[in-house]
Parts: structure tokens; sequence; C-alpha cells
């Protein structure tokens, strides 16, 4: 009997392997097995609007338009992937060059190829080197591809000079999060952000090309009108941009700011019922938790940052109590700071609930990175960290027994869901009601039937004790805020002073 050939492992057999790995998305944010809804998410409309454009399988790098308006065809951009890693740090950066594969197909292009290199610290050119970027040009041209996307955030020299040997266009992770943002912003507060954030990243990025950029006449340049009178520095082009930008900007901001009392009135009117924010990673499962608790409908796709404008909705505790939930912008490592400066105001509502469900996608191969990366994000909201947190770890239906487990063992108190199958929902809805803030304030009070406005908000927004219905009106035992007590004592007392004149004059 013959023994089987066994191969050799060769580091070009390794490179394949890993290659294959993060091509194929396994264990990557955005799983193969298409988007999955349940009878909570509603119609989604919004889905269905943005696979309006649809990829033709006969025609692998097109995308068909098949609205009903016009027909045409568009090229899908093609990418090459960049990854850097230093020593043992291998299966952290094959996670998150699938993550940015993700990302890259989020956006709108098809992934053909990518390179992962091991160096301690990155090339001060190049980001890659000289020998590596010479590389990474030989599989753009064979490849066909039209654009290079780095796994890192790029000086504005290292991508010029990358740019000058590979010979297209490169962007970095930076600027792939905020094409993928500027393209699902919908409101106009969302899309101000947005705006913003691109703006101060590109500033410190304008790029001249020789003279095309500058201003500056001297002798006979641009004809015999630019001669004698015409010499001096003058503003560049690229000067005039700058400006451009700068004032763009400052209008942005400005109208950032005007858009805050608005925002601040809606939010009071929500005071006076407390308040849960969802946070977490990008794709763990925000917006079907919660159509799950609210029945709210938001989108629901299997794709990066298919939420970004926030989301507030009405729900009750198993014990009748109202509160409001907030769904909030996913998180990413190594969120552009941009982004985190521009969605300050997005954020803001983590800092005023009263409550945070910090949704974990348990079926990811590195659960505790997200994590980190959400916190670190939430360490630059002033008053975020106060508030109580409960780790919800969506999917547990399909993640690993052990990777549970690994989570269970956290500080935190940990829930174990499934927001499609509905696994685990009345223990997190129960768990809610116990760390939810309850009144404080006894009320103990006869009020007439005609404040029934009075009893129906200590239905919706108070603990009702016993409810008692007399000749003179209800009398009403009820845990309330103190506002809601206030209020209901004045009617009280009216109560009391017509009920005293109406007896009086009876008498007489």
């Amino acid at each position: 009997m013959s023994e089987p050939i066994i191969e050799e492992e060769t580091p070009q057999s390794r490179a394949d392997a890993v290659l294959e790995r993060v091509l194929s998305r396994a264990g990557t944010a955005v799983a193969e097995g298409g988007t999955k809804v349940t009878d909570y998410d509603g119609d989604q409309l919004e889905r269905e609007e943005r696979a309006a454009l649809r990829r033709v399988g006969s025609l692998s790098t097109e995308l068909e338009d098949v609205s009903e308006v016009e027909y045409r065809q568009l090229r899908l951009e093609k990418v090459v992937l960049v990854g850097q890693y230093p020593h043992g740090a291998a299966s952290e950066a094959e996670i998150s060059l699938r993550e940015l594969a993700a990302l890259a197909e989020t956006a709108g292009s098809e992934v053909l190829d990518g390179v992962l290199q091991q160096r301690p610290k990155p090339d001060p050119a190049t980001y890659i080197g000289k020998g590596k970027a010479r590389e990474v040009q030989e599989i753009v041209a064979s490849v066909g591809a039209d654009t290079v996307i780095v796994d890192d955030d790029l000086a504005p020299s290292q991508r010029r000079a990358l740019e000058d040997v590979v010979k297209v266009k490169v962007i970095d992770r930076t600027a792939l999060i905020l094409d993928i943002f500027a393209q699902h912003a919908k409101s106009k507060e969302g899309k101000a952000q947005v705006e913003l954030a691109q703006l101060e990243y590109l500033l410190p990025r304008l790029r001249g090309w020789g003279e095309s950029m500058s201003r500056q006449a001297g002798g006979q340049v641009g004809g015999a009108a630019a001669g004698m009178g015409s010499r001096g520095p003058g503003e560049t082009k690229i000067e005039l941009d700058r400006r451009r930008i700068r004032t763009r900007m400052a209008i942005l901001r400005r109208q950032i700011k005007e858009m805050a009392p608005a925002r601040e009135v809606r939010r009071d009117k929500r005071l006076a019922l407390p308040n849960v924010a969802i946070v977490g990673y990008t794709n763990a499962g925000k917006s079907s938790l919660l159509n799950r608790i609210t029945g709210a409908g938001v989108l629901v796709e299997n794709a990066l940052f298919a939420t970004l404008d926030p989301t507030v909705r009405r729900s009750q505790t198993p014990d009748g109590r109202e509160f409001t939930v907030s769904d909030t912008v996913g998180f990413v490592r190594s969120l552009p700071t941009q982004l985190v400066a521009a969605f300050a105001s997005t954020l803001e509502e983590v800092a005023h609930a009263d409550l945070v469900l910090h949704v974990v996608d348990a079926s990811h191969p590195d659960p505790e990175g997200q994590i980190r990366a959400v916190r670190e994000v939430l360490a630059d909201v002033p008053g975020a960290a106060n508030v109580p947190e409960i780790l919800v770890l969506n999917k547990a239906d399909i993640a690993e027994h052990d990777v549970l487990l690994r989570l269970r063992a956290r500080r935190e108190p940990t829930i174990e869901v499934s927001a499609l199958t509905g696994e685990g929902m009345d223990e997190l809805m129960e768990a809610v009601a116990t760390r939810l803030p309850r009144p404080e304030v006894r009320v103990d009070l006869l009020l007439p039937y005609t404040r029934g406005d009075l009893i129906a908000e200590a239905h919706e927004k108070g603990e009702v004790i016993s409810e008692q219905h007399g000749g003179d009106g209800t009398q009403l035992v009820a845990l309330v805020s103190e506002s809601l007590a206030s209020r209901m004592h004045a009617a009280a007392v009216t109560t009391a002073v017509t009920t005293a004149a109406t007896t009086s004059a009876a008498r007489d």
C-alpha cells in the first residue's frame, strides 16, 4: 500500500490560503447568506430602493438598473486590498482585511485581490516599501484593477508616493468609510455631518499637478495679456481651494449648531419617559433588535453601516411601563476621528440614556475586539461611561459555544439573544424593566373626572398601584415623577376647594 503524498507547505501556499480566506468572507463582519428578515422588520422598502441596482450574473463586473425609468449599465470599481501587520498578529490582520473587503463591497466595488505584508512599522515613504509597492503595481496591472484600498490611515505624502508607483487611485480605510457614510446618510443633519467629516479629511490632502495649480504669472506666461503688471505671488489654485473648503466647513458647523435647539426640544419631550440606547459594532444586529423590541420596521441589511440616521421608537416593559429606544450609528475599528467629531450630536443620545444595550455579534471571530472598538468611541462622548450597560450577545443561535462561555465570564451583565429567531428576548425585556429607573414620588389623591389626562399620564409614565372611582372623582395611588406629582396635587387642591364650596352652598 503506497503512502499518501504530503505536499510541503511553502510561503506562497500559505499566502494563497490567507487570500482565499480573505476573499471568501468567512468570519467577517458580513457573512455569506444574504439578508434575513422577520415579520418584525416590516416592509423594508428602503432596502428594496437600495437594491434597485443589482449585479448581473453573466456580467460579473456590471450593474443593471432595473427601475422602470431607464435602463443602463454601470461598471463596478475593481479594487485590490493592501494590509499590514507586525510580527505575530496575522490572525487579527486577516480579520481586519476581511472587514475591509466587506466595506469595499458595501461601497459598491468588486474585490479582485489582496496583499498582506508583515513588517515592524509602516514605511514612511510608501507605507509598504518600494519593493512591495512594485509588486502591488504588477497585481493591479494583471487583474485590471483601478483602485487600491489600504487597510490603515495614510499620510498625504504616503498616499501620493504610493499612487506614483501603482499608477492607479489609492484610498485608505478612512476615505472608504466616509464614502459609505455619504451614500447612506438620509436626514439633513446626517448629510451635513458627513460632508463636514469629508472636508476635514480632504483639506490636508489636496494635491496639485504642476502649473495647473499655480496662479503666478511672470514674463509672457499665459499669452501677451499676462506680461508686465501681472507678476506677483497672487493666490495659487490650491490656496483658493483650501479657502473655499474652510468657508464651506464654517457654514456646515453653523448649520449643525442651528439644528441643536430642535434636537433638544425633541429630546426634552422624551425625557418624561426612560430611554434605552442601542449601541454596538456595525452589522451586529442593532436594527434587528430595535425591530424586535418596538416593531419599528427600520432598514435591516447584511451590510456595514446600513443605518446612519438615529431612530427613536416607544416600547413597553413586561409590567406595562413605557420607555423609548434609540438606535445609533454603528461603530468600527479605527473609526475616523472626523466622523466621531461630526456625529457628536448623534452620539449624545447615549449620554442622555438611562440604560445602554451594547449589542455584540457573538458569531464574529473577535467579539472582544468589537467591544473594545465601541468603548474607545464612547470614551470620547462626555457622560456616556456613567450610563448602566447590558452586553447583548446577539446571533447566539449561530455562535460558537466556547465564545459564548468566554463572553459570559465578563464583568458586565450579559444576555444571549437572537434578534432573528426571538430567542432570549423575554429575558432581555425583564432585564430592561429591572434596570430602568422607576418613579420615586408616591401620590394618594382624589382627582376629578375632568382630569382624566393626568390619570392616563400616570398609567403611561408611572406605576399605578390602585385606582378607585367614586362620586367625586378617582382615588389614585401611584408612583409618578416629580413634575406629574405637582400637577396632580394642584388638580386635587382645586377639587377639594370646589367640593368644599359646593358643600357649603348646599348647607346654606
